[in-house]
């Protein structure tokens, strides 16, 4: 892998208005509103990162909703599951899964606070605690001059979604 493109889920609906119906946050929806500052989001990362050949997801309906919507600006890239990335995974564990992604030049991953943000600081500085924030619908690069592993990646950039939403305008 050379690049890595780390987004977090768009707006999901309020958990704990979910919660009062849901005993299991995992099937928490985004919000009409997510989804369609989401596209919009999408269509920028596509000027930004033109091509990804693996589009990976966490189980959890928040996200893998917004890898769909990433996957319509994409061609129709198909996002694939991938339980390592759920929610309460350590960084270590998504560094194993990613470094086994050899084969793939441009990866991306959609996943959750705080584990995205561990990750990411793992893989620039090789310390799990957490020095940058991903906000909904945000989205980072980074790219790998070797090996995927802790201490390993450089950022390219980091845009917040309003940032990227304006680059499709």
């Amino acid at each position: 892998m050379k690049q890595l493109l780390v987004v977090r889920h768009a707006i999901a609906g309020d958990a704990a208005e979910y919660a009062r119906e849901h005993p299991d946050d995992a099937g928490r929806p985004l919000t009409p509103e997510g989804k369609k500052k989401m596209k919009r989001v999408a269509e920028g990362l596509r000027i930004l990162v033109p091509e990804i050949q693996l589009l990976a997801t966490s189980p959890l309906t928040r996200a893998v909703q917004t890898a769909e919507i990433l996957a319509a600006a994409y061609d129709d890239l198909e996002p694939v599951v991938v339980p390592t990335l759920a929610p309460a995974q350590s960084a270590a564990d998504v560094t194993r899964w990613l470094a086994g992604e050899r084969r793939h030049e441009n990866v991306a991953i959609v996943g959750h606070e705080p584990g995205l943000s561990h990750a990411v600081s793992w893989l620039l500085a090789g310390s799990e605690r957490s020095f940058v924030e991903i906000k909904k619908g945000a989205a980072l690069l980074l790219a790998f001059p070797d090996a995927v592993e802790a201490a390993s990646a450089t950022l390219l950039w980091s845009l917040t979604p309003s940032q990227l939403r304006r680059l499709r305008d």
